[in-house]
């Protein structure tokens, strides 16, 4: 006969967090999430709009519409389809990537400054790329195709050398800070061995945009999204039970190590193919899951709200940095190093130790 997996739900409470069993659904009206979620909707597709519309070449919002059903006049369908769509495509996905694999490895590390940036896999993207523009490694491979196999080759290093009777998300983060300063280290090394045409391809690359993206960097990125998120969103299910230790989820029916392994591949997948699509776009992963968390009012990053979350930041950066010809990365990064300092301020006052 097979057995039903409990469901473990959680919710605030004042300072306390509340956690419920149950096998089925319970019928509780939550419209906050819901409020939230429409709004983050309506945010996102503000912020996608304006990106279709805004350019030296003129095209109001009716006219980007059209151009999206093949309507209007060649040029301006030419310029929205051609140049306007795959950056916005581009950014929205990976915004999405990004922040969803954030919201996997903080829920699993139980720390908010838990992210792709912090144990090692866009680390190892940007040694694998770099290494490619700087040394011509693996010559006949894009720079994309390089980042997603060196972050792919650092997450595998990363669960092999936590691996211990299983993984756990202590191990791995630990593990996963040492691979990033390794390949921090080789990226530094190899940016000194370049010459200044070299280093500044690389330097560009390093720190993530958007801009002159193609429909080659949407494609893969698009299939990795649809497939690998819908997964992270089934699962995530079980993220929940996850934080209480493996000897208790285990107890609630949940498969511990398959459910860990598949949640961090899944969250390393996602982070590699935004990371090859965009470049390594700074602390989007770290930060949008706890502007969603607080905006949910959950204590775990709530999937579907940290995605939108992302997809904005990212699209509403690029707009923030299309005057002043800068990449998406330089916004984020400094919005993102404030929302830091801010976390670990709070987790030193709350005494959470982050």
């Amino acid at each position: 006969m097979a057995i039903r997996t409990p469901l473990l739900h959680t919710e605030r409470l004042g300072s306390q967090t509340l956690y419920r069993v149950r096998r089925g659904p319970s019928g509780v009206w939550r419209p906050r999430p819901l409020l939230v979620g429409a709004a983050l909707t309506v945010l996102v597709v503000a912020a996608f709009t304006a990106e279709l519309v805004t350019g030296r070449f003129p095209v109001s919002a009716a006219e980007a519409i059209g151009a999206l059903f093949w309507y209007g006049e060649q040029s301006t369908v030419d310029v929205v389809y051609g140049l306007r769509l795959p950056r916005a495509l581009v950014g929205l996905l990976a915004g999405a990537a990004f922040a969803v694999s954030g919201a996997i490895f903080q829920t699993l590390a139980r720390n908010a400054l838990a992210s792709p940036d912090v144990i090692g896999v866009t680390a190892g993207a940007n040694a694998a790329a770099v290494a490619g523009l700087v040394l011509g490694a693996g010559a006949g491979l894009s720079t994309a195709v390089l980042a997603l196999l060196g972050a792919a080759a650092s997450a595998v290093a990363i669960y092999a050398l936590a691996w211990k009777n299983g993984a756990t998300g202590y191990r791995i983060i630990l593990i996963g800070i040492g691979i990033s300063a390794l390949c921090t280290s080789i990226t530094a090394y190899l940016l000194q061995r370049a010459d200044l045409f070299q280093a500044q391809r690389a330097v560009v690359w390093l720190t993530g945009s958007i801009n002159m993206r193609e429909w080659t960097h949407v494609v893969p990125l698009a299939a990795a999204v649809a497939v690998l998120l819908p997964v992270a969103f089934v699962l995530g299910r079980h993220l929940a039970a996850l934080t209480l230790g493996d000897d208790t989820a285990r107890g609630l029916g949940v498969p511990v190590q398959r459910s860990r392994a598949v949640l961090l591949f899944t969250a390393v997948g996602l982070a590699a193919f935004a990371t090859a699509a965009a470049g390594p776009i700074a602390f989007v992963a770290l930060i949008a899951p706890q502007v969603a968390l607080r905006l949910v009012g959950r204590p775990t990053p709530p999937m579907a709200a940290s995605a939108l979350t992302g997809a904005f930041i990212v699209l509403a950066g690029d707009m923030a940095a299309r005057p002043f010809d800068l990449p998406v990365g330089v916004v984020t990064g400094l919005v993102g190093a404030a929302g830091l300092m801010w976390l670990l301020a709070r987790a030193n006052r709350t005494g959470q130790g982050a």
